[in-house]
């Protein structure tokens, strides 16, 4: 007997019941009288999104459910094309605030009046992983900003290193080929630690350079927000008189840079492979607004004639000692998308974005990029209506002649559509849009000769500056390049490939070729490679290079992390809370179980983390704190244990309190104390504790640890 439809579902009798029944006896979940009502994507209410509409209870589904198809039609079609390269990315809202006006050099817009704030939206991203890859790869990072100005969007599309691999943009995709994961075998993922990517980098010497950049510390930041930029290029600015200036943009992080060590970041991406995005979401979040200056190295045309590089050369930076950051204005995050996709994932920047007052110059890498990722765009989102979606849209007005396409919503109204016209309001329609002598102009660059496919002699030298990144770095910062080389090369199957490596080494610094050639298990250091242009082994260390060389010795930003145990001091730990939250850091609470631990005065603190899921890897700053029955308890689990022990073995300063000294013993590391562990007994040992912890890891146990000599008998 077919059943009536007050028998399939009971209504509430409140129009604010919250459930409703259907036939089976299961709850579907309403609108209230002011909530939002459910729709398919046409705006057709939506009675039941639990079950598909079928001939009878266990019959077939029918045809006609259009709500179910809708869904799966847009489930299917729910991922776009992921980036070739920087696809692991995360994003964040803020703003650019200019310092003072920048008339003199420019006349772009957002740089005309002092204190004037203009949007920005800011990607970070890995280059050479997939989306699902892990935060900590060592790795370029991507460094792009969208400035919404009132003269147009500005995309400053750079990285956090200053240069890059290779000189013309012709061998962009062989580069990227080489450095993915192997077409036959798919992997490895996220790494260059491979033979195709070295075989392709000892063949290409422009690349050496960008090497010890990519085998140093900078490869590994521990944070977005303790991160450098750079535009890598050399730009124009141009003023209203048509003046042209060479810029080089750089971005200043105002928590100052930081990295960790390799065997550190393994240990991250095990724990947390989204420690950069967790990072910065939690900073945001609780208000700690990342913050960055943005400078400027400004020359003109003779200047850069005195230089013994050539500035169009992308392989090449310009020493700050020669010139001096201009600082212009500083930058701040202060909010996360609403939407992952909707933001992150489908903005599109285009080094062909910029306003008037800005202009390219014949940098051959940047004239390829201008051309490649306008293309990207529309392979990825599908259109060449991108420009259309909010993240990319301008927020000043607008107005072209371009229509139609794939989803277009945005097209121009009226009857014109074409320029030149003659239409006025007069004649029956609105004419639209007209040239204005404020906006875009090119540089009027001289430029004349043969068409020729080469590479300039200005361009030669591929190892002085490779050689002045490498003295510039200090002694701890060198023992990590000579070690991440060693590792990545290690990786390389064949001998031949490594040996090749080592001969260009020789022409940066004899001791690092030694020293790898060592650690490979050469028998004999290879023949220099032979430069295409002798090497200068005069320049100078430049100490704005190394990021230990500019630590600014902040704890804000920082995050403590405390491994502690019920019956723990309680005025040491809010001592320590205390002292660490005033210097702007934050504290996490580790402990054997999760939920709370009772301190000594019966005060009650939540756990942030289970010790097996809070490693110390995941802190600046490790402290134990217990008493004797929980120093005994946390001696018998191997997490614990590993929590000291990591912390020694990256360097880190870890107090304790003398309790925890049988988990130090249990650790295996009670005869290697040194005066990065501080016990935190007596009155002035927590004021000790802090005063060296400007200096974020203790260094001096690196380098106390034995060091390869590098001693191997030279090629015949």
């Amino acid at each position: 007997m077919a059943k009536t439809e007050d028998q399939i579902f009971t209504k509430a009798k409140n129009v604010d019941q919250t459930f409703q029944q259907g036939p089976g006896g299961e709850t579907h979940q309403q609108a209230g009288a002011d909530e939002v009502v459910l729709t398919t994507q046409t705006g057709v209410p939506v009675s039941d999104d639990q079950n598909s509409l079928k001939v009878g209870q266990r019959g077939p589904v029918a045809m006609e459910d259009f709500h179910l198809r809708e869904k799966l039609f847009h489930f299917d079609h729910e991922r776009i094309p992921e980036r070739v390269v920087h696809a692991r990315g995360y994003g964040a809202h803020g703003f650019f605030e200019t310092y003072d006006s920048l008339a003199d050099v420019t006349s772009a817009d957002l740089f005309q009046r002092a204190g004037e704030q203009t949007p920005v939206f800011v990607r970070f991203s890995t280059v050479v992983g997939n989306k699902g890859s892990f935060d900590l790869a060592r790795d370029v990072r991507g460094f792009a900003v969208k400035f919404y100005t009132q003269k147009g969007n500005w995309d400053l599309v750079g990285n956090n290193i200053p240069v890059f691999f290779i000189q013309d943009p012709i061998k962009f995709p062989d580069l990227v080929h080489s450095v993915k994961q192997e077409p036959d075998r798919g992997f490895p993922q996220a790494t260059a630690a491979h033979d195709n990517f070295w075989d392709f980098i000892t063949l290409m010497p422009e690349s050496m350079h960008m090497v010890m950049w990519a085998m140093s510390d900078r490869a590994i930041p521990r944070s977005y927000r303790m991160m450098e930029g750079f535009g890598v290029h050399t730009f124009r600015m141009i003023n209203a008189e048509g003046k042209s200036t060479f810029v080089k943009f750089h971005w200043r992080p105002k928590l100052g840079s930081q990295s960790v060590v390799w065997n550190e970041a393994v240990k991250i991406n095990g724990a947390d492979p989204d420690f950069h995005r967790r990072d910065l979401w939690n900073a945001i979040k609780a208000g700690d607004f990342p913050e960055w200056e943005l400078g400027l190295q400004l020359f003109d045309e003779d200047f850069a004639e005195q230089f013994d590089f050539d500035v169009l050369d992308s392989t090449k930076l310009i020493p700050e000692e020669l010139v001096p950051l201009r600082m212009v204005g500083r930058m701040v995050l202060n909010r996360m998308p609403d939407n992952f996709f909707a933001e992150t994932e489908q903005v599109a920047f285009c080094t062909q974005n910029i306003v008037p007052g800005l202009d390219f110059t014949n940098d051959p890498l940047l004239q390829g990029r201008n051309f490649s990722y306008l293309d990207t765009q529309l392979k990825r989102l599908g259109s060449t209506n991108f420009t259309q979606l909010p993240i990319n849209a301008p927020r000043c007005p607008f107005a072209h002649f371009q229509q139609d396409g794939h989803m277009a919503f945005n097209n121009p109204k009226g009857r014109v559509n074409y320029e030149p016209n003659s239409w006025t309001p007069e004649l029956g329609a609105d004419g639209g849009p007209r040239e204005t002598p404020e906006g875009f102009r090119s540089y009027p660059e001289a430029a004349d000769g043969p068409k020729m496919r080469i590479r300039p002699e200005s361009f030669a030298d591929h190892y002085s500056q490779a050689r002045q990144f490498y003295i510039s770095q200090t002694e701890v910062e060198q023992i990590h390049i000579q070690n991440a080389l060693v590792f990545e090369l290690s990786k390389c199957e064949r001998e031949d490939i490594r040996a090749r490596m080592v001969s260009h080494l020789l022409n940066i610094d004899e001791k690092l070729a030694r020293v790898v050639a060592q650690g490979l298990g050469l028998e004999k250091l290879p023949k220099a490679a032979t430069p295409k242009q002798a090497p200068r082994m005069d320049l100078p260390p430049s100490d704005a290079l190394s990021i230990l060389k500019k630590n600014p010795g902040l704890l804000k930003g920082r995050k403590f992390g405390i491994l502690i145990s019920d019956g723990a001091d309680a005025a040491l730990y809010k001592a320590i809370v205390d002292t660490a939250t005033t210097a702007g850091a934050t504290v996490e609470v580790v402990a054997s179980t999760p939920g709370q631990v009772e301190l000594s005065d019966g005060t009650k603190i939540p756990v942030q983390h289970k010790v097996d899921g809070g490693p110390s890897v995941l802190f600046d700053f490790p402290v134990i704190l217990t008493n004797g029955p929980g120093a005994d308890k946390l001696s018998k689990l191997s997490p614990a244990r590993d929590f000291v022990s990591d912390a020694f073995a990256h360097f880190k300063f870890v107090a304790y309190s003398p309790e925890a000294v049988q988990l130090i013993e249990k650790a295996g590391i009670i005869d290697d104390l040194d005066s990065g562990f501080i016990e935190l007994e007596g009155s002035g040992a927590l004021s000790g504790y802090f005063e060296k912890l400007p200096e974020i890891r203790y260094w001096a146990r690196e380098k106390a640890m034995t060091a390869l000599n590098g001693e191997l008998p030279d090629a015949p």
